[in-house]
């Protein structure tokens, strides 16, 4: 202790003991007083601390599942968000090679809309997502992260949210808001714990094949992935065609479809989607789908909507000794068989049990679904009625019947590849021109008969080809089709 005392006075002078103290001092004040976990700022970065501690752990904190800093934190430390905002949790190792804390990046922004896809806009986001109605433009209101809300970008979409975006719908309008446009967004009415599609009814869905390729299908490709927890939200919402689809729209959702354009309540959902992802006319591309999901999911699942017979169920032909049953789609319009009779009768001698179809808007789906279930083959001409080969078994057959006027790959297009990708057999028989009643109401050497490219770049072609012809089947060279389709069936 004396040697002690005697150094006493000379480090009292020294400004190294001072230096000392004042460490010692800083020392014992974090060690009594700071907590031992504690969040450290920075750019876009945040240390994160225990739940115990208040940290980002905390309940408090936890938004839609996904761990949030607190709010003053959040919004200083933004930065110009350019895309929706994650989280990632990174370590790094320090000049030691001692591993440091996790650290949360916040991740920019991505702008919730993406118009960029030449058959449909959509929309997504996660967090505080809001439907309101309006008169004339329904509207959803995306709040993005506190963290986003000072430094974010409002922005504003209109979005025709079917899968055809060249088809005229009811508009649904989309703001992303920010802090200043934030008192925009209505007052959550309804809380909802599951996602939601926002989609658009109306357009061209009055027809059978629109209905599917422009809603169904792509709402198939939108929504299964939610199982069933997803409430489907429709603008321009029609109830004939709530009614008509009714199982496989609920299929699709355990919850009733919500009329957007006719709610009057304001819902907030933690998901969000907005429109359908339609890569295709009537067909799915597996690449670009949920869970690689394809039009066999899609058939199969359309059949479970209407309780027909699982797979692997064998074709009625296939049965014991029966008969091969053949439904032919009877047309009242254009494109129809004006010997219909004539037709009937030869495939009946041909060696099949025949079923006629009549075309009718108001045709109840669950009799359709169960009539054309019992067949095996489906024949028409091209034509929404076709559309029916979805509730067929595999390994039937479709006979598609092409009318004059180079319409094969309409044909090929709209049923054909779709078939192939249901697991369907398809088939096509052209017509030769004098089978065309425009073969007789123009002549066989009118450029309707002699050159139907004059008329695709004139651009009447729709207009001859698909509503002014009729059919008037040639039942001699029919004959070897219907054979051919017979030595499928045994395949």
């Amino acid at each position: 202790m004396g040697p002690f005392n005697r150094l006493w006075p000379a480090l009292m002078e020294s400004k190294l003991a001072i230096t000392l103290f004042a460490g010692l001092f800083v020392g014992a004040v974090v060690l009594l007083f700071v907590p031992p976990q504690f969040p450290v700022h920075g750019d876009n970065v945040l240390l994160r601390g225990s739940p115990e501690n208040g940290g980002a752990g905390s309940p408090a904190e936890k938004m839609n599942g996904h761990t949030q800093p607190p709010l003053a934190i959040m919004i200083a430390e933004s930065p110009i968000p350019t895309e929706q905002a994650h989280e990632e949790t990174t370590s790094s190792i320090n000049f030691t090679g001692e591993e440091i804390a996790p650290v949360s990046v916040l991740r920019p922004l991505k702008p919730i809309c993406d118009l960029s896809d030449r058959r449909y806009d959509g929309c997504e986001m996660w967090g505080d997502a809001r439907t309101a109605r309006g008169a004339s433009k329904s509207s959803v209101y995306f709040i993005p992260p506190p963290s986003q809300l000072a430094t974010t970008a409002a922005a504003t979409w209109s979005v025709r949210s079917q899968s055809r975006k060249i088809v005229g719908v009811r508009e649904v309008m989309v703001r992303s808001l920010n802090l200043s446009s934030l008192r925009d967004a209505p007052n959550c009415t309804v809380r909802r714990s599951v996602p939601a599609v926002v989609f658009a009814l109306g357009g061209l869905t009055f027809n059978y094949w629109h209905a599917f390729s422009d809603v169904l299908v792509p709402l198939f490709t939108t929504a299964p992935a939610f199982g069933g927890e997803v409430e489907l939200v429709a603008t321009g919402a029609q109830g004939w065609f709530l009614n008509k689809y009714g199982r496989i729209l609920g299929a699709l959702s355990r919850y009733a479809v919500v009329d957007l354009d006719a709610d009057g309540e304001v819902r907030c959902y933690p998901h969000l989607i907005v429109s359908l992802r339609g890569h295709r006319d009537f067909d799915i591309d597996p690449a670009r789908a949920p869970n690689g999901y394809d039009m066999l999911a899609f058939r199969l699942f359309v059949r479970a909507a209407y309780s027909l017979p699982p797979p692997p169920v064998a074709l009625s032909c296939r049965s014991g000794g029966t008969k091969p049953r053949l439904m032919i789609i009877l047309r009242g319009a254009t494109r129809r068989f004006v010997n219909a009779d004539a037709v009937v009768s030869a495939i009946e001698r041909a060696g099949f049990q025949v079923v006629r179809m009549e075309a009718t808007f108001t045709a109840g789906m669950d009799a359709v679904s169960r009539e054309v279930d019992a067949c095996d083959v489906l024949v028409g001409a091209h034509s929404a009625g076709l559309t029916n080969m979805v509730f067929l078994r595999t390994g039937a057959v479709v006979v598609q019947v092409i009318p004059w006027g180079k319409m094969e790959p309409y044909d090929e297009g709209f049923f054909g590849a779709p078939a192939a990708h249901m697991g369907i057999r398809h088939v096509a028989y052209s017509i030769a021109a004098e089978e065309s009643t425009l073969y007789g109401k123009y002549g066989k050497d009118h450029p309707v008969i002699t050159d139907p490219d004059v008329f695709y770049r004139n651009g009447s072609n729709a207009k001859l080809y698909w509503q002014e012809q009729n059919i008037r089947l040639n039942t001699t060279r029919f004959a070897p089709m219907l054979e051919t389709v017979k030595r499928m069936l045994r395949e």
